[in-house]
């Protein structure tokens, strides 16, 4: 039996906050990746795909588990792994050849060697010719060349990549993934695996042999997708598209909540998304206007909507119950249709009824503020209760998307909410 190149076990990532909520990250993540595959890591934005690759690297301790590298745990930097950023990373006073020269900085090499080890790799990564160039002088996919170049000169055994090709253009990115696939499949790198953070659906399927689907808040391993098809791999292929969708359908499905009568129902405050009321709403007449059921897959395409752009839109609508998602197909339910052909007055009666069925807290707000002689109330109050489940940033976000800091919904008076306009601000409320 093959022993795993990189051994997760029981990885979990919390921050703790003093007076705050103890946020995870990352709960009970197991994974093995053996010698010659090429991993995808998928997820909603904001799931900790990149802080997973960063405790992978040793660059982020876990809270619990551990990381076995050579069937041996590392503590502190991993030493066979290289990583490519998505913002490039470049010292822009080095040239391409100091940049990707900086890799080898910590071997005990010569010099010569270290000089002839660099210009190699430039020339393997499609940049001869740019050696004394500086990165203001490159485009944005030759800097991202220089970058996996300085990653590929250490001779790593593992290549990690947060994003690689989000920075780039459609063309520029289409013509890299290209390249690097080609040095992967033909074996022009000594690399035995790589693991690739990615937002693109589409882009897991192209390129990897297995998809790693992370759920959200915290981040657990949902679905460990095997694809076999063969390199090269054709995007209009009905196998392709089929994976494509498998894997919309496993993005687009909401956790289910517990059903367990010992736990108090409301005792946690879900995430709300920030989607603005007008994309959610033109969201819902757009499904109306296309029929019964509709691809996500192929909507999002013909929209022409990246993964963390759209996926929101569709949790938002699935949250209120406007639209179920069933196998990577939207379909509007009873009172989604009612809303698309509503009037205005009579949508936002709608959308209140429905935040205040399915945003329990949204309730609990508004009754806290009714509450009051001056149906005023300090924003600390609000913040205090939020933190202790959202780190302080994230509550602060959530608060200001459940009351409409734009003075839709609860009302900013300095420092206090106050209720304005109530059975507007509720209908409006979690789609601001």
């Amino acid at each position: 039996m093959t022993t795993a190149l990189i051994e997760l076990k029981q990885i979990t990532k919390r921050y703790d906050q003093p007076k705050q909520a103890n946020v995870s990250i990352l709960e009970d993540i197991n994974l093995q990746i053996k010698e010659g595959e090429l991993v995808s890591i998928l997820g909603p934005s904001g799931s900790g795909k990149s802080t997973l690759l960063r405790i992978i690297a040793g660059l982020v301790p876990p809270s619990q588990g551990s990381v076995l590298y050579n069937g041996q745990e590392i503590t502190g930097t991993n030493p066979g792994v290289g990583m490519v950023f998505q913002s490039f990373a470049l010292f822009p006073w080095l040239t391409v050849l100091e940049n990707v020269k900086l890799g080898l900085e910590n071997k005990p090499l010569r010099e010569a060697d270290k000089m002839r080890k660099a210009l190699a790799v430039i020339d393997m990564v499609g940049l001869d010719g740019f050696e004394g160039a500086y990165p203001k002088e490159l485009s944005g996919g030759m800097r991202q060349r220089v970058g996996i170049g300085r990653a590929l000169v250490m001779e790593p055994d593992i290549l990690l990549m947060d994003e690689p090709f989000s920075a780039l253009d459609v063309l520029t990115a289409e013509n890299l993934k290209r390249d690097l696939l080609e040095l992967w499949t033909e074996r022009q790198i000594p690399t035995k695996c790589i693991i690739m953070v990615t937002h693109s659906i589409e882009e897991a399927v192209y390129m990897s042999d297995r998809a790693i689907v992370l759920s959200r808040d915290p981040a657990r391993v949902i679905s460990d997708i095997p694809i076999a098809l063969p390199h090269w791999r054709d995007k209009q292929e009905p196998q392709f598209t089929s994976l494509v969708d498998r894997i919309y359908s496993i993005l687009t499905q909401r956790e289910v909540k517990s059903t367990d009568p010992n736990i108090e129902k409301n005792n946690t405050i879900e995430k709300i998304q920030p989607v603005p009321a007008g994309a959610l709403t033109g969201f819902i007449e757009l499904i109306q206007d296309l029929g019964q059921q509709v691809d996500l897959y192929k909507l999002a395409d013909q929209l022409s909507l990246k993964l963390e752009d759209f996926l929101p839109i569709v949790e938002a609508v699935e949250m209120l119950q406007f639209a179920t998602i069933l196998q990577g197909d939207i379909e509007l339910t009873e009172v989604g249709h009612q809303f698309a052909d509503a009037s205005v007055l009579l949508r936002k009666e709608i959308f209140k009824t429905q935040v205040l069925e399915h945003v329990p807290i949204m309730d609990k707000i508004i009754w806290i503020l009714q509450s009051k002689s001056n149906n005023k109330m300090e924003r600390a109050f609000f913040v205090e209760i939020f933190e202790k489940h959202f780190e302080a940033e994230e509550a602060a976000l959530q608060l200001d998307i459940l009351c409409c800091r734009n003075g839709s919904g609860a009302r900013v008076y300095g420092r206090h909410y106050r209720p304005s306009r109530l059975s507007e601000a509720r209908s409006r409320t979690a789609a601001c």
